[in-house]
């Protein structure tokens, strides 16, 4: 598939997204007015990125955004803790904002936050309350949802909250500590009682493809309540856990079970990096998302930690103008996913030289 089709058929998965989340929220009006408002929203955002790419200038639909580094759990296998640590200072609070005002206003419409723990950002929701048009997938693991955060979600809508297990309280537990699973639940109880649409990140490796691809137990998730579903194929950061990855035939045969569940369930079923495989390519490098580390670094994505833009010193735009961020997108097969795996990960000394200026 062309960089274009790419680009255009992630676009289309935003749109049907929206659709669907109005379609099943009808019961809660609030909500489905929510929804078809970021409906309006997303297309209006669009029409801007169609016209910086008449430019030449590729606007990516989604960025995800890891805004600290800083988390208050210690997870076995946690990319972020290998990839993304540094010991330079963050965006401070009014970077941070003002490159959500960047995004914003280029025609970004959804922001995806990711840690680090999100909430280890002081004033976090206060922030996000600035931009009500736009989409924010929360990424959490649920630690930090006190009360006074729930009651803000609930008035704060146009964010989803999508909280990060393994599936039972044995493999969650195991991975990131005593007790978090039932930490989980309780927080997934609330969201329900409030009525805030919620979601669960599910880290898939190969140990747990069967109970986590089991579709009694996601319709048991779907009876806490949870609407939208996130499948993270792990990534193996080091030797010593290359086994955990999910085997090429799991990858598979989860896009053809996810196929199925969207055919028969009211919730959102989504894969990553697995989804791509539909697609054929890798949408990094802004042909469906870029990655800004908390530093301020603009990345193709966050399995990809090489930069040649900080915001700290340049536009979000200029930083997107950037020439290793085109070759990615014009990389053409190198970057194949079908066999879903993330394909910059798999070329990552190709991408090292790219950012050495070695090609």
């Amino acid at each position: 598939m062309e960089k274009q089709d790419i680009t255009t058929y992630f676009n289309l998965s935003f749109r049907l997204g929206l659709r669907q989340i109005i379609s099943f929220s009808l019961s809660n009006p609030q909500l489905a007015w929510t929804a078809a408002r970021l409906y309006f929203s997303f297309r209006m955002g669009e029409k801007k990125r169609a016209r910086y790419q008449r430019q030449n200038v590729q606007i990516p639909p989604m960025i995800i955004f890891s805004i600290t580094n800083n988390c208050n759990l210690d997870c076995a296998g946690c990319y972020a803790k290998v990839l993304h640590q540094s010991k330079e200072k963050e965006l401070s609070p009014e970077q941070f904002k003002d490159t959500i005002r960047q995004a914003r206003d280029l025609g970004v419409s959804v922001i995806l936050l990711a840690g680090g723990e999100p909430f280890m950002r002081e004033g976090l929701l206060d922030t996000l309350n600035e931009f009500p048009q736009m989409i924010f997938l929360l990424f959490t693991n649920g630690t930090l949802l006190d009360e006074p955060a729930i009651q803000q979600l609930k008035k704060q809508r146009n964010i989803l909250t999508v909280v990060s297990i393994e599936g039972d309280q044995h493999n969650t537990d195991l991975r990131r500590g005593g007790g978090i699973f039932e930490r989980a639940n309780e927080i997934f109880n609330k969201l329900k009682e409030n009525k805030i649409l919620f979601g669960t990140s599910i880290t898939q490796t190969s140990q747990n493809f069967e109970l986590v691809n089991d579709e009694t137990y996601l319709v048991e998730m779907m009876k806490k309540g949870c609407k939208v579903f996130f499948f993270i194929n792990y990534l193996p950061v080091n030797l010593e856990s290359y086994e955990l990855a999910p085997t090429p035939q799991q990858v598979l045969r989860h896009i053809a079970i996810l196929e199925e569940l969207r055919g028969k369930y009211p919730a959102l079923f989504l894969a990553f990096p697995g989804g791509e495989v539909e697609l054929g390519g890798c949408i990094a490098g802004g042909k469906g998302l870029v990655h800004i580390n908390p530093l301020g670094e603009v990345q193709p994505c966050p399995f990809s930690p090489y930069s040649d833009a900080n915001l700290k010193e340049v536009t979000l735009l200029e930083a997107l103008r950037s020439r290793h961020l085109e070759i990615i997108r014009n990389s053409g097969e190198r970057l194949d996913e079908s066999d879903g795996y993330c394909a910059l990960w798999k070329n990552r000394q190709w991408v090292d030289a790219l950012y050495k200026n070695e090609i």
